[in-house]
């Protein structure tokens, strides 16, 4: 593996990639410390440390972000809002076919849902940056601890306009340092700026848990995180694959078909959408009793709610079961497939073409998704024990979420990688 990575930077235009990808990973850091003009950093420092030891929710927030929402950066937002644009336009694609249509015209129609995405994206920036900033200008960004109200130097309309249009302007440049990484670097831009994200608050977590605990603890929690990496690769990479025969047919003088080839299904073909999905749906509750903190059922409540609640993990691990499911079966029409290898000539041995077919697709599909839903839930668990057992959660570096994105991304990078040294003869990483 060292002997190959070393070929790919010997490797003039590889190694031009990869620099190019490291050098827009430093921009992104530094947009992610840059603060917004308005903003008073150093009682936003102790104000947003202060509310991550009182509350599990904001250092949720602060790994999301890579620690740059709670510093009220230019890129404060982060990559969330065109992930959440894109997960919109996926399910609205099943829903209106103008969409779909769109989607069955090949690189025309990506490009336009493309837009589409990113006109939504900045709707969204500009809800959720106005939303940050009103609450930050009120005090209420910070709730239940001290001195929030003096984050901001003014409230008046003009700054406040100023830091959303900032805010916004970071989620454009985001958007575009993501398309400038696909083109013209190693790997899918928008995966590889999330990585950085979930990565930026590794060390610093793993100092608190030196400092909070003894040597001991924080060696457990190392060999923990490799395990739960190791167990996660090993799932990440499983897959039923469904072998695929193409009869020969005459096209003119040339004969075509007569290929084997296969459609690998995932064990875990979701990803990580039914964690965001569960985690948002759970949130609204949360939410609910910020805003109406006086109301009688929402305060019965509240004691559920929280993450070390063994009814709180129960009705998660549940929500991420059904998303699981939902995402799969709008997102993979075993019907749609079945239909398209008719087309071509293609069939499954032992099974007849067309709705045949396609009942089997789903047969299997359903087998598969069963354990790779559990696995989603017993990962997505992985913080919340850590704090009933050592109440750290908020330091537990190795998530379920954020280990899913690192270890997902870095794979995929990592194929990228090896397949550019295979085209040149080379021994890839994986090998």
């Amino acid at each position: 593996m060292l002997t190959a990575f070393a070929r790919a930077f010997r490797t003039p235009d590889l190694r031009k990639k990869i620099f190019f990808t490291l050098f827009m990973i430093v921009v992104f850091r530094i947009g992610s410390i840059l603060p917004t003009p308005n903003v008073n950093v150093k009682v936003l420092k102790d104000t947003a440390d202060a509310a991550k030891e009182s509350n599990q929710l904001y250092g949720l927030v602060d790994l999301f972000s890579g620690g740059a929402l709670l510093k009220l950066s230019v890129f404060a937002l982060g990559i969330m809002p065109y992930i959440t644009a894109s997960i919109i336009l996926q399910l609205l694609t099943v829903v209106i076919p103008r969409l779909e249509a769109l989607k069955k015209e090949g690189q025309a129609g990506t490009t336009k849902i493309t837009q589409y995405t990113r006109y939504l994206t900045v709707g969204l920036a500009i809800l959720q940056a106005t939303g940050i900033v009103a609450m930050a200008s009120t005090g209420q960004l910070f709730q239940g601890v001290s001195g929030s109200g003096d984050i901001l130097y003014k409230t008046g309309i003009f700054p406040i306009i100023v830091m959303v249009i900032c805010m916004v302007a970071g989620t454009t440049v985001i958007m575009w340092l993501g398309e400038l990484v696909t083109d013209r670097g190693v790997g899918n831009g928008m995966s590889i700026l999330i990585f950085t994200q979930v990565v930026a608050v590794f060390p610093a977590q793993f100092w608190s848990i030196y400092k909070a605990k003894n040597g001991f603890v924080f060696a457990v929690v190392i060999l923990v995180g490799l395990a739960i990496m190791a167990g996660v690769v090993f799932v990440e990479q499983a897959q039923r694959r469904i072998p695929v025969q193409y009869a020969k047919r005459m096209v003119g003088r040339r004969m075509y078909g007569g290929t084997s080839t296969y459609i690998p299904l995932k064990v875990n073909q979701a990803g990580i959408i039914p964690i965001i999905f569960a985690s948002s749906l759970l949130y609204l509750p949360v939410l609910a009793t910020q805003l109406w903190p006086n109301t009688k059922w929402l305060q019965k409540v509240q004691p559920y709610l929280q993450q070390d609640n063994a009814w709180h993990m129960g009705i998660f691990f549940v929500f991420i079961i059904f998303f699981t499911y939902f995402y799969v079966a709008i997102t993979f029409n075993p019907t749609e497939v079945a239909d398209n290898m008719k087309k071509y000539g293609g069939f499954i041995p032992g099974i007849r073409p067309g709705r045949p077919t396609a009942e089997y697709l789903d047969f299997v599909l359903t087998r598969i998704t069963t354990p790779g839903a559990l696995y989603l839930g017993l990962v997505s668990l992985i913080p919340m024990v850590a704090f009933a057992l050592l109440n750290a959660s908020n330091d537990f570096p190795f998530g379920g979420t954020s280990i899913l994105i690192v270890v997902g991304v870095g794979l995929d990078t990592v194929k990228q990688i090896e397949s550019q040294l295979q085209q040149r003869n080379y021994e890839g990483f994986l090998r």
